[in-house]
């Protein structure tokens, strides 16, 4: 594409990165009009995440609506996302209310299927030239703003203008990097390791989330009859796994209450794990730049919300920022307004996120919800809606939702609580 003589851009918006967030970003914005640039520094079309928990959230579906995916994910077999979790009072089983609608739900699908799907989405629309095997290596800059990057490529260095750059790289982002971008990092005190099988069913089918107080556990169905089985215990028992993996990893999964049938299935992968998995915050904007995704914020893979969370603020920049990005609008002012939305809609999750990796037992307001979701079922659709995104923690410990759960309790009063038990208490 040649430069704009008048603009001096060689595009609107240059995006580095293209897995979840990258894409969406760049359909969404190109269907506003923005001529993007979506690099990718693998020259693989079909390269993805392997370390992930392969679920997008509730909250994302609306973004999976708009970019017309839906159809696509249920012909690909992505598994409707209904869980149910395990905790010391027993199951919490969100259920829809007699008459209601269905409970909203997102999808669990892997991202071997995912990834190529959304980049080759991205690839196919208007005004968006996927450019891979490019790596961004520097920004450029001119009067303390951000107006492009470097960026090598197969054909050696190039230098790539823009109005807006988007760091949509992950945790580890360049762009946030080359910017100067702080992050504000929060230990993680549980470590982490995943594997996939086949032939392992669950329970009414539907995923299954253990809180072992400290240890967690989860298993999500995805598609091709593949179940990703995740275990997060405390750091303390990291020697162990260390020492024996395999048998480590398949004794946790046994000593799990309804324990999925391990021993039967058939283990398809490897296992990936991070020993050391902090979660990360940073400003999602500097002049001239946006950062959405990981790049943004990096919360603590037990929960899930990451793949949600992509797609999420992949929208929320477009809406803000496609008039100005073409040149019609105060580019800062609309980066103030993405900002604002990102740390609105995000930074209760992640400081509950936070608090809760320190690898402790659930806390009296926690203990209050939990318990009270495992006995009544309009509780328990309430609890669905916060592990779900779709609502924030103000409106999950709201007073009306605090006493309803305070009453549900009190009318069990008496009722035998177990400690929570795992091997982690055993030290086995």
């Amino acid at each position: 594409m040649t430069k704009p003589e008048s603009a001096g851009y060689d595009y609107d918006v240059v995006i580095s990165g293209a897995s979840l967030a990258g894409s969406a970003a760049a359909v969404l914005l190109a269907r506003r009009g923005v001529r993007v640039a979506l690099l990718e520094r693998r020259s693989d079309p079909g390269a993805y995440k392997a370390l992930c928990t392969h679920s997008l959230t509730a909250s994302a579906y609306p973004v999976l609506d708009e970019l017309g995916l839906v159809p696509a994910l249920e012909k690909a077999g992505a598994v409707r996302n209904h869980a149910r979790w395990y905790t010391r009072w027993g199951w919490i089983e969100p259920r829809a209310a007699p008459a209601g609608p269905e409970l909203p739900y997102g999808y669990n699908i892997r991202r071997s299927t995912l990834d190529p799907l959304l980049r080759s989405h991205a690839a196919e629309t208007p005004g968006v030239d996927l450019l891979l095997g490019h790596q961004v290596n520097g920004l450029v800059r001119e009067a303390g703003r951000t107006v492009g990057v470097r960026a090598s490529t197969p054909q050696g260095e190039r230098e790539i203008r823009a109005r807006l750059v988007v760091g949509a790289d992950g945790k580890d982002s360049s762009v946030a990097k080359f910017a100067q971008v702080p992050a504000q990092s929060y230990e993680n005190a549980r470590f982490g390791y995943l594997a996939h099988f086949r032939n392992l069913p669950l329970h009414n089918g539907i995923a299954h989330v253990w809180f072992l107080e400290p240890d967690m556990a989860y298993a999500f169905p995805n598609d091709d009859d593949v179940t990703v089985i995740a275990v997060l215990p405390d750091k303390k028992r990291l020697p162990a796994f260390r020492e024996d993996l395999e048998g480590s990893f398949f004794a946790f999964v046994r000593a799990l209450p309804e324990a999925p049938p391990i021993d039967s299935a058939e283990r398809i992968t490897k296992f990936t794990g991070a020993v050391n998995y902090p979660l990360h915050t940073r400003k999602p904007t500097a002049p001239g730049v946006a950062l959405i995704g990981d790049a943004a914020l990096t919360g603590d893979p037990l929960w899930g919300v990451g793949c949600g969370w992509a797609l999420q603020s992949a929208q929320w920049l477009a809406e803000a920022v496609a008039s100005a990005a073409t040149g019609r609008g105060d580019l800062d002012r609309s980066l103030v307004v993405y900002a604002r939305r990102h740390r609105r809609r995000l930074r209760g999750h992640q400081y509950l996120a936070a608090d809760f990796a320190k690898a402790r037992p659930f806390n009296p307001l926690e203990r209050l919800m939990y318990a009270a979701a495992a006995r009544d079922e309009s509780v328990a659709r309430h609890m669905h809606r916060f592990a779900s995104r779709l609502i924030g923690p103000l409106r999950f410990l709201n007073p009306v939702a605090v006493a309803k759960a305070s009453a549900v309790n009190i009318k069990h009063r008496g009722a035998a609580v177990p400690p929570p038990t795992h091997l982690s208490r055993t030290g086995s």
